[in-house]
């Protein structure tokens, strides 16, 4: 079976049809129903859409809300993987290849210990090569718009994403227009997002091979 985020060959038939991109959205924020959560799905509407303009089309985004596992993650780092088989489901998707878009409000100058806690639970470079990551923040002050970049970004970057495009950040003063509050990150960031993402597509030559959960015996600590 064609591994589906190997380069593709050069092929002399008929051009084949590829398959859809694997997305998931992670939502570190550890309030349930959070405005947080409503970016988060705004934005993977806008990716999917923007995306099929060109010409690289997303499978349905899976969410991953942190705040409906977060009794679960203290509880995993101290029993392992066995005693959590959901939990390690969860992390199997968000390390598998394709698009991740992960998505936190601005805690202290940072990202929430809750997003922290969770991705300590991948070893170094734990995503899949062939994930394309987006980092995303909320901020209540315009002097946290650039932390996307100046604190997400280093950490997928050090867990094995490629990050081709600018963080995105979401004032809360901007949480009621969120199309305007976008769209001029997207008219940048969909091109360059398409053209990787198409650099890692094959054909479709037969199903989907799920990701690979990989058992996480100790976390490795992030720097």
């Amino acid at each position: 079976m064609t591994d589906l985020w190997q380069h593709a060959p050069e092929r002399t038939g008929p051009a084949a049809e590829l398959r859809p991109v694997p997305a998931t959205v992670l939502i570190g924020n550890p309030r349930r129903g959070s405005r947080t959560l409503t970016v988060a799905r705004h934005l993977a509407d806008a990716l999917r859409t923007g995306l099929a303009g060109h010409d690289v089309h997303l499978g349905d985004p899976h969410l991953v809300d942190l705040a409906e596992l977060g009794p679960d993650l203290p509880a995993r780092l101290i029993a392992g993987t066995a005693a959590h088989a959901p939990l390690e489901r969860v992390l199997a998707r968000v390390r598998g290849p394709g698009l991740l878009v992960v998505v936190s409000p601005t805690f202290k100058g940072s990202y929430t210990g809750l997003l922290k806690l969770f991705l300590d639970m991948l070893p170094r470079e734990g995503l899949a090569p062939g994930t394309v990551a987006v980092p995303v923040m909320t901020a209540g002050w315009a002097q946290h718009r650039f932390v996307s970049d100046a604190r997400l970004r280093p950490l997928l970057v050090e867990l094995g994403a490629v990050v081709p495009v600018r963080g995105l950040a979401v004032l809360e003063e901007e949480f009621g227009d969120l199309d305007t509050a976008v769209a001029g990150w997207t008219t940048a960031a969909l091109p360059v997002l398409a053209a990787v993402l198409r650099s890692y597509q094959t054909p479709s030559v037969g199903p989907p091979r799920p990701a690979e959960s990989v058992p996480v015996h100790q976390p490795a600590p992030l720097r």
